[in-house]
């Protein structure tokens, strides 16, 4: 067994990108946009979930932040929608254009930071290091796994 997987998003000599998820990883996506698309769509789900995706631009005026969040926000949000309406409608899609495979990164960075802070996952915690009876341990493995596929978006999107 080679310790070097190839990348399921890759790059082709034509400019789109070529996208080998296993079905049941499209299935999976499946499953969590719309519950992304929940949270986006609700103003202030009230439980902080979406904190990440709505960072303050000025930590040290509030003032300033709340105008800017009143004037932002909805323009992120349907950016955000946007893009998981792309993803949504090529979910099915063995190649993609750069255009779709960028909503896909959003998207799935996205789905990564909710959750990301519903875990309170920090950059010191190692995964890999969770023992199995950790309370949650699914909801790790699923940061992971959007963490591990953004990884490959980002690489198949770096010209180098």
């Amino acid at each position: 067994m080679s310790l070097f997987r190839r990348s399921r998003i890759r790059r082709t000599r034509r400019g789109t990108y070529r996208v080998e998820l296993p079905e049941e990883e499209r299935d999976l996506l499946r499953r969590l946009l719309p519950q992304l698309r929940s949270l986006l769509a609700d103003e202030d789900p009230g439980d902080g979930r979406t904190r990440r995706l709505h960072p303050p631009a000025y930590t040290d005026d509030d003032d300033a932040d709340a105008d800017y969040q009143r004037l932002m926000r909805e323009d992120l949000v349907a950016s955000r929608l946007a893009a998981l309406d792309a993803v949504e409608a090529s979910g099915d899609a063995t190649e993609l254009d750069e255009q779709q495979l960028l909503s896909w990164l959003g998207s799935v960075n996205n789905l990564r930071l909710v959750l990301g802070t519903v875990l309170d996952v920090s950059e010191e915690l190692e995964i890999g290091e969770l023992p199995d009876e950790t309370p949650d341990v699914e909801a790790y493995a699923l940061y992971a796994y959007l963490s591990s596929l953004l990884g490959e978006m980002v690489d198949a999107l770096d010209p180098n």
